[in-house]
């Protein structure tokens, strides 16, 4: 391609014809990332809400391990997965590794740590606010918890909404546990790095 201007051209010619190869590569995406949203979400959720209420012999050092795991390298992650799901590794035999089952595990350890640590703190601002009452009401502290996730629907929804962003957009760990093959596990994010690099903008873009 001589100019930007080209490859938006037939980026956008792609788009419009449905290519077969991009329509496959977009849906396998949103197929993986939301399959681990809705994993990684619904687990972190309640970790946090349990975190929020909980009192406990090293309550605050996993407090401090859950927010430490919000700057884990997406890499890191991706190269304990694949030794994880290795033939050499402890749970080689379930045979998933390049697989997009592979992908979902990687991607929900990934958003797991986020979601707990902004749901503890959703559940945290909205018990000093509801909380007496709650208590006066007969609610145990998990209880309330929970019920403080379902007043403030649209904070869980902001949270969902940021694992999803954080999910698709990951590279690192599903190209490692994926291993981006044509057809089988290429995604959005390593389809993009993969076309770059062979100068292929129109299928980047």
């Amino acid at each position: 391609m001589n100019s930007l201007a080209d490859s938006l051209a037939l980026a956008l010619h792609l788009i419009l014809q449905a290519d077969a190869n991009l329509l496959h590569i977009v849906t396998l995406s949103l197929r993986v990332s939301l399959s681990a949203c809705a994993v990684g979400v619904l687990s972190g959720l309640l970790l946090g809400a349990a975190l929020a209420v909980a009192r406990f012999p090293g309550h605050g050092g996993l407090v401090w391990l859950v927010n430490t795991l919000l700057a884990l390298p997406s890499v890191v992650v991706g190269l304990v997965v694949y030794l994880l799901l290795s033939r050499s590794g402890p749970l080689g035999h379930w045979g998933i590794l390049f697989t997009p089952t592979a992908m979902v595990v990687a991607q929900s350890i990934l958003v797991l740590p986020l979601c707990a640590a902004l749901g503890r703190r959703l559940v945290l601002e909205g018990l000093r606010d509801g909380g007496d009452q709650l208590r006066s009401l007969g609610a145990g502290p998990l209880t309330s918890a929970l019920l403080m996730l379902l007043h403030a629907r649209m904070g869980v929804l902001t949270i969902a909404l940021t694992a999803f962003g954080r999910a698709v957009a990951e590279v690192g760990a599903v190209m490692i546990v994926g291993g981006n093959i044509a057809g089988v596990t290429r995604v959005m994010t390593t389809a993009i790095a993969l076309e770059t690099s062979k100068g292929d903008l129109p299928l980047a873009l």
